[in-house]
């Protein structure tokens, strides 16, 4: 198997010295372009880019479409309003039907782990056994995919934050932790010598985040692997229950249709994330009935308080450390996150008024900090084509808006405890905490009104789950999309249940055991 290598194996003198080769739209010249390859993989994120390399170091012709633009290192801009409008899908404006919850992912050559904020966290042991008991994923242990996440961790550079990576906002608020307890740890990133500018979101400049921009999709495409950008793949095409390809279409930057393409391929691996993965597989009329069912997201809150010292939450790493404390469903089912933010995310995450409060409240922006929530959220949601657009329908479910509600207490008193002068509660409505006191009474108001509430989401997972009982999975262990041969899941939507932890190491392991299993 692929997993006993210990090394990328290129030649150096293969790899170009700046960029990526990507056929691009303003590389097109005609109205059609009709192509073929041993497997076309859909999405060139972490599921896309690392089943490109491991299938094209095996000699494999691989070919990668992603439907996003191909924007190099160089032109990132480290504004995130306008990466947002470049390197996002919908335009970062993708919401579920309600409009309560903003879903965000990446949609450009390297997708998501263009634009998260590196956290490296391999599966923790609680979930597999909830796959174990749920889903009949007995084969899915800590020692069993030890391998996976070795290899992927080697590769990606990934390790703990050393102190000079811990910036002010994660040390005032690891005291804050530590006043009432509570276990806190530093995070490990994907990263080589990080250059603290703390412009994660908005695409890694200098090319320190160890991105499927700058990491497997260079190699794939050295072992020979095809990139294609601008490329919107509409069905997966199939014959006598067999995989023969997909169709798409060629779109520029502004919108216009450019070609028609079609490619012939006895293999189609879906990595386009858990959104657009089953929204495809339903244009296409593949699947069972569990195709978009199932999804979960880690619906999260980001919590931000004024100190009366200068914090200045956009110096240094964005994301320092994390509190384990509640971690396990038994304890809470939530992690606290201490990430740093911009200015143009502190008038998102909480409603600072017009006029002079607004004024007031952005004149000490350099005094914030932020709490970052995750949950441990029920499969609840569903992903639908609906004729002619994607829908998300997620509502917070009964069972885990007590964990939302107890995530979101746990980080006023977090930051009170570090200090802080007055904690803004993630709402429409203008509410802080300014006392340990009033924490109950004023979160509680949120109760009564989960529409008030501002959410958001970067780990959509689950939509096309794998199992061993086709009643409540899609896929089947190995990623093998149930109907039809020669289809495979290898993105976030093959999670049978959410993490509760950021999935980006989860998915890279599991394309990466995908990839290991396409013949």
């Amino acid at each position: 198997m692929s997993t006993t290598s210990n090394r990328i194996e290129i030649d150096s003198a293969e790899m170009p010295r700046e960029g990526l080769k990507v056929v691009q739209a303003s590389d097109v010249t005609g109205d059609r372009l009709e192509l073929s390859a041993d497997v076309v993989i859909i999405g060139s994120g972490a599921g896309g880019a690392v089943s490109a390399y491991e299938l094209a170091r095996r000699g494999l012709d691989v070919l990668v479409l992603e439907a996003g633009p191909y924007v190099p290192s160089r032109d990132f801009t480290e504004d995130f309003t306008e990466s947002l409008e470049t390197l996002y899908e919908d335009h970062g404006a993708q919401a579920n039907t309600d409009g309560d919850l903003l879903v965000l992912q990446g949609r450009c050559v390297g997708g998501s782990t263009v634009v998260n904020g590196c956290v490296s966290f391999r599966t923790p042991d609680f979930i597999f056994e909830e796959w174990h008991r749920d889903y009949g994923l007995t084969d899915f242990t800590s020692e069993s995919m030890a391998p996976y996440f070795e290899r992927v961790e080697r590769n990606l550079s990934i390790q703990e934050n050393r102190p000079h990576e811990i910036a002010r906002h994660s040390m005032v608020l690891s005291e804050g932790a530590r006043k009432l307890g509570w276990s806190v740890k530093p995070f490990k990133r994907n990263i080589r010598e990080c250059a603290l500018t703390g412009h994660c979101l908005s695409g890694c400049k200098t090319e320190r985040k160890q991105s499927m921009l700058v990491t497997y999709l260079p190699w794939a495409a050295a072992h020979g692997a095809r990139i294609h950008s601008d490329t919107r793949v509409d069905r997966v095409l199939s014959e006598n229950g067999r995989a023969t390809g997909v169709e798409g279409r060629v779109v520029d930057r502004e919108g216009r249709h450019i070609a028609d393409i079609r490619v012939k391929a006895p293999r189609v691996i879906m990595a386009a994330g858990a959104v657009q993965t089953p929204v495809i597989l339903q244009r296409s009329g593949l699947g069972n009935d569990q195709v978009g069912r199932n999804f979960a997201c880690h619906p999260s809150f980001y919590v931000g308080a004024r100190y009366p010292q200068p914090i200045h939450p956009w110096r240094g790493a964005m994301l320092g450390v994390y509190v384990d404390e509640f971690m396990h469903p038994d304890n809470g089912g939530f992690v606290l996150e201490v990430g740093g933010l911009g200015i143009a995310e502190l008038c998102m995450i909480n409603e600072p008024g017009t006029g002079k409060p607004f004024v007031d409240y952005m004149q000490k922006a350099a005094h914030m900090a932020g709490i970052v929530t995750l949950i441990h959220d029920h499969n609840v949601g569903e992903i639908r084509w609906q004729g002619d657009h994607k829908a998300i329908h997620y509502q917070l479910s009964d069972k885990d808006f007590p964990s939302m509600m107890a995530s979101l207490k746990a980080a006023v008193r977090m930051h009170l405890a570090a200090g802080a002068e007055e904690v803004f509660l993630p709402s429409s409505e203008a509410l802080s905490v300014t006392r340990e006191a009033d924490i109950d009474g004023q979160v509680d108001k949120l109760v009564n009104k989960p529409q008030h509430l501002r959410m958001v989401s970067y780990h959509p997972q689950g939509s096309c789950r794998m199992g061993t009982d086709p009643a409540n999975s899609a896929c089947d262990p190995q990623g093998r999309l149930r109907g039809v041969d020669g289809v495979y899941v290898a993105d976030a939507s093959l999670l049978p249940s959410s993490l509760i932890v950021n999935p980006q190491v989860t998915v890279y392991a599991l394309a990466n055991y995908v990839a290991d299993r396409v013949s």
